[in-house]
C-alpha cells in the first residue's frame, strides 16, 4: 500500500487553484468561509499584511488535496485556515502541509504561530497538539451557527 502523504507536493496557492480551493472549504464543516475575492487577496503580492496560501497536491499539480492561508505579522502569524479534502483526511497531508508552512516561517522574522479552533472540534485540537501547539486560552462564544467556544493556541518558530 502506498503512502498519501508521500505522494504530496506542496507549492504556493495560485489563482487557478481557487475553483478546487473553494470546493474543499465547502465541503468542510468546521472551515471558515471565505469568498473567492478573500483567496484573491491571500495571493496578491501586494496586500498588506502579508500571506502566505500554500495548496497540497498529488503527484500531478492540478491536484490539490488541501490548502491553508496564514498571516504575517512579524514577529507573528496567524493560521488563518487549513482544509484537507475529505477523501484525503487522516492520511498525513495536513502535517505535511502544516510543516511546510513552519518550515516557510522558519525562514522568516516570524517567532509564533498562532490559531484558534472550535472547542468541540476533537479531531483538530488532538492533531494541533501533536503537532506541538500549546492551548494559550479560551474565546468563550467565539463562533457562531453554532455557538461554540474557540481555543487559542500557539507554537514556536525555530
Amino acid at each position: 500500500m502506498s503512502d498519501p502523504a508521500g505522494e504530496v507536493r506542496i507549492r504556493p496557492m495560485a489563482a487557478s487553484d481557487l475553483d478546487r480551493v473553494l470546493e474543499i472549504a465547502d465541503s468542510l464543516n468546521d472551515a471558515p468561509y471565505w469568498p473567492r475575492a478573500a483567496y484573491l487577496t491571500a495571493l496578491s503580492q501586494e496586500s498588506t499584511p502579508k500571506r502566505i496560501a500554500l495548496v497540497a497536491t498529488g503527484l500531478a499539480p492540478e491536484d490539490v488535496r488541501g490548502f491553508l492561508v496564514a498571516v504575517l505579522t512579524p514577529p507573528e502569524a496567524d493560521l488563518e485556515s487549513i482544509g484537507i479534502a475529505t477523501a484525503f483526511q487522516r492520511r498525513g497531508i495536513g502535517r505535511v502541509i502544516l510543516q511546510a508552512l513552519v518550515d516557510d516561517l522558519g525562514r522568516t522574522a516570524i517567532q509564533r504561530l498562532y490559531l484558534e479552533v472550535r472547542s468541540s472540534h476533537a479531531t483538530a485540537l488532538a492533531f494541533y497538539r501533536g503537532f506541538g501547539f500549546a492551548q494559550t486560552g479560551i474565546r468563550p462564544a467565539y463562533y457562531i451557527d453554532p455557538v461554540d467556544d474557540a481555543v487559542l493556541m500557539e507554537l514556536g518558530i525555530g
